[in-house]
């Protein structure tokens, strides 16, 4: 199989480029991750999938891929829960941080090759901010020290919009001791029941876009290939980063590359606990399977806006059933290897195009179904690309409690011994009875029945 040329749309450039890295022997990409003071919900789901499938398409191309994905365990954020909820810091991180795992494994995301913590990184995000000091980007006042945004000249340049337009309707802190409105904190002081450490300017924690600068530099150095996250960091968290890295390193371009995923709507709506259409991963999957989630989430480019709704993850269930179901009669060979589809590859390679992957892993599904074994194995392949298929076929469907599934497969059973195909009837038989369901004959039709 050829190697495609990957095409990537970049947010800087606002248009769809050629993938050209840095090192050809050593793909280097920086996500943001969590910051842990609750369980991930399934917006957040959305940019760590998008991350998922790009990593994935690199590791298939290129020989060695370096990806790191930060957590944040120091914020504002976690120290109001904890004392909400009445316990450590640490305690609320260190369990926080388990269920994130826990969640990620669930949806079959892989691990970052590299997994920083904030909290183990202050010295090195100190010296940005002596570096940044020194050179005259970032200022002290009341304790804390803060970027100056008028003094990098091309600060705005990843949003597209100059700072006075970036400010309008942004939150941004209001303090006396900013020089202006805009500038946005390296360091703050820290109260006794804050956790801080000791610094030029005093007990302190770092601001938020200051870790994640510190963090990328640390494990990936002054320029590296992609940078990626939500498209709600665009403004002010990436922009910012994009600011202080710059700055701190004038020599260098930081990130080449920046991709940032579309937001996830919930029936129509942006979600929200007020609205009472937030939800969790972990509640999504109390009532639905992780691989027709996962199924929902590609079905969209990871561009275009997704709305997500209880109907389309039923259909998106029903699609996996399908995709199972024409895999069933080769499951003997599921371990067999074979290139992936170019077709699929092609798809991957374009921008991340999974809802044509997706078109082509149905043909394939329709070809298997009609008793085409090379078609089967394109369709797993494809599949598992996508990090799909992460069962064998009978133990998709141990637990088979879908009325309309067993009907659709009575159906073809009737028409397969209608064609005088008893082979396939015989099959279809058989795959039920495995999954506990028996068929009964009458003249008045088929029934079935749990054994």
């Amino acid at each position: 199989m050829n190697k495609p040329e990957i095409s990537l749309y970049d947010s800087r450039h606002h248009k769809i480029l050629p993938f050209k890295p840095l090192d050809s022997l050593n793909i280097r990409l920086y996500f943001c991750g969590p910051t842990v003071y609750d369980f991930l919900h399934i917006g957040n789901l959305r940019a760590m999938l998008t991350a998922d499938i790009l990593v994935r398409l690199l590791r298939k191309i290129y020989p060695k891929v370096t990806y790191v994905r930060n957590i944040t365990d120091v914020d504002d954020k976690i120290n109001a829960r904890a004392r909400a909820n009445h316990e450590s810091i640490q305690a609320l991180t260190c369990r926080t941080i388990e269920e994130f795992h826990q969640d990620m494994a669930s949806m079959f995301i892989l691990p970052p090759d590299i997994e920083p913590k904030a909290t183990e990184h202050i010295e090195d995000i100190q010296e940005m901010i002596i570096s940044l000091v020194s050179q005259g980007y970032a200022y002290e006042a009341d304790g804390h020290v803060l970027f100056s945004v008028h003094q990098y000249k091309k600060y705005g340049s990843l949003s597209g919009r100059n700072p006075d337009e970036l400010l309008a309707g942004a939150r941004v802190e209001i303090a006396t001791y900013k020089k202006n409105p805009g500038d946005f904190v390296l360091w703050k002081p820290s109260n006794e029941d804050e956790p801080g450490w000791d610094s030029p300017w005093g007990k302190g924690r770092p601001g938020w876009h200051i870790e994640c600068s510190a963090m990328s530099h640390r494990y990936l150095g002054e320029n590296f290939d992609i940078h990626g996250g939500g498209q709600d960091l665009i403004f002010p968290h990436h922009e910012n980063e994009c600011a202080q890295s710059l700055c701190c390193f004038p020599d260098s371009q930081f990130a080449n590359y920046w991709l940032h995923n579309a937001m996830l709507l919930v029936n129509g709506e942006k979600m929200s606990k007020s609205l009472g259409n937030f939800f969790t991963i972990r509640e999504i999957l109390t009532k639905h399977n992780p691989e027709a989630l996962r199924l929902l989430l590609l079905q969209s480019h990871y561009r275009s806006v997704l709305n997500f709704t209880d109907e389309a993850l039923k259909d998106a269930k029903k699609v996996m059933d399908r995709f199972y179901r024409a895999l069933l009669p080769y499951e003997q060979n599921f371990n067999s290897e074979m290139d992936l589809p170019e077709l699929v590859m092609d798809a991957l390679a374009n921008d991340l195009n999974t809802p044509q992957a997706l078109v082509f892993m149905h043909q394939f599904a329709d070809k298997a179904l009609q008793g085409d074994e090379h078609s089967a194995l394109k369709l797993k392949q494809a599949g598992q690309q996508l990090g799909l298929f992460n069962s064998l076929p009978t133990q998709w469907f141990q637990d088979i409690d879908n009325e309309d599934e067993i009907k659709i497969l009575i159906q073809e059973r009737n028409n397969a011994k209608k064609s005088k195909d008893f082979i396939k009837a015989d099959k279809i038989r058989d795959q039920l009875k495995a999954q506990g369901i028996l068929l009964e004959d009458s003249p008045q039709g088929t029934t079935w029945r749990k054994i």
